[in-house]
């Protein structure tokens, strides 16, 4: 059976930091394993995207909550990163 997903809490932190703490998190997880990111920044919904695309990872699911949104998030594998990454 699957582990389920850590949540990590980033509410109250502005842009750029849920980008920032997020990468520096997964950049120390297996490639394969899920997280969700728990954001109230409104930015958070283009900058999170943005994000994974560049990096490799892949945005499985997101969903809004009352003042804020989740994404959840599989770490990418190392030959997936962006150049300059």
């Amino acid at each position: 059976m699957a582990r389920k997903p850590a949540v990590y809490d980033l509410k109250g932190l502005n842009c750029p930091l849920p980008v920032l703490k997020a990468r520096k998190r997964l950049d120390r997880m297996r490639v394969g394993s899920r997280i969700w990111l728990e954001t109230t920044d409104p930015l958070a919904v283009i900058d999170i995207p943005a994000f994974c695309s560049e990096a490799g990872h892949m945005l499985v699911e997101s969903a809004a909550f009352e003042g804020g949104h989740r994404f959840l998030v599989e770490r990418g594998g190392e030959g997936n990163k962006a150049i300059g990454q």
